[in-house]
């Protein structure tokens, strides 16, 4: 199955990345313990050195190209989340894609569970169909070393406010205030998916995950964890007439811990460089027969809404908190 998109729309803003994203482990590794599993990370990186704390100082001795002034207005907690960790988590180089698509209204629904669908709908952007956002994600230097990651999410309304279809979903772009309940988020280092599975939450399981960028263009290619074989190829257009305004994005998303309890959690995201697309040859979705893309069948992708090429943003990821605190916060 092959969708290249053509598009009307409006955005659910969620990545991908530089070379070091390329093979986040080709280094040394050693193993760490994360509340009971045995983790491998890599040796002497910044996740072995300071579990999710390092000083700014060190990552601008690291990498001092990159503008960390964003970050030293962000103050980190002490945090447990099944294990002692700092929130928000910080990426600090980093690049994405993001295409949202229309899709079966139904059977969106029928994948939220139910305690969440009395907080939070799909939006119904016409009648029948809703929307889910594609992501794909190239971390190429964060507090977690660097990974690759694709995330799956139905676009929803915030918990607490009415839907109102279209309307919610424009309202949500004008603001850069998205919310969405995440489906997948195959990650590609353990240690990705142990923080993630334990700590956040999230659908998380461990596959490859290998990002190739042309001149033109930058594609995901995602292996089947059980087989091996590729699965499917997100691929996207190097657009041009890049907008190099700061602007902060903030991505929200309703879940349940492992007690079954309702949760939200949130990334802000302050994207460098970014340009969007409605045209129909800028993204390609070629899916296989693994597991994950005959899950995305069944989603019956339609029109693709939006295409977003993000070659270079930062971001603050903040530890889930129960969903009775958003009305405290309001």
């Amino acid at each position: 199955m092959k969708i290249a998109a053509a598009v009307s729309g409006f955005l659910l803003s969620t990545a991908a990345s530089p070379s070091r994203a390329d093979n986040p482990v080709d280094s040394k590794q050693t193993i760490i313990h994360i509340a009971g599993h045995a983790v491998p990370v890599t040796a002497g990186g910044l996740y072995d050195r300071f579990r999710s704390n390092p000083p700014l100082s060190v990552i601008e001795s690291e990498a001092p190209d990159l503008d960390l002034n964003w970050f030293r207005g962000i103050k980190k907690e002490q945090v447990a989340i099944g294990f002692e960790s700092y929130s928000p988590n910080f990426y600090y180089k980093n690049s994405k894609i993001t295409a949202v698509f229309t899709a079966d209204l139904q059977r969106l629904k029928e994948l939220m569970p139910e305690e969440i669908l009395k907080e939070v709908q799909p939006l119904q952007v016409w009648p029948g169909r809703g929307a889910v956002a594609l992501t794909a994600y190239a971390y190429a230097y964060c507090d977690n070393d660097s990974y690759n990651e694709i995330s799956l999410a139905i676009v929803t309304n915030q918990p607490g406010t009415s839907s109102f279809g279209p309307f919610t979903l424009i309202a949500q772009s004008l603001s850069n205030d998205f919310w969405g309940y995440v489906l997948k988020l195959p990650v590609n280092t353990e240690l990705a998916r142990v923080r993630g599975v334990l700590g956040y939450n999230l659908p998380k399981w461990l596959t490859d995950i290998d990002l190739k960028e042309t001149e033109g263009s930058i594609s995901f290619e995602v292996k089947d964890s059980d087989t091996g074989k590729l699965d499917f190829v997100f691929a996207g257009k190097k657009l041009g007439d890049l907008s190099h305004k700061a602007g902060l994005v903030k991505n929200s998303f309703t879940n349940q811990d492992r007690d079954g309890k309702l949760t939200y959690g949130y990334a802000v995201s302050r994207q460098l460089s970014y340009a969007s697309s409605s045209s129909a040859e800028s993204v390609d979705l070629t899916l296989g027969d693994g597991s994950f893309s005959t899950y995305i069948k069944t989603l019956k992708l339609g029109k693709m809404m939006k295409y977003e090429y993000v070659p270079e943003f930062q971001s603050a990821l903040y530890a889930p908190k129960p969903l009775a605190a958003l009305d405290a916060e309001k």
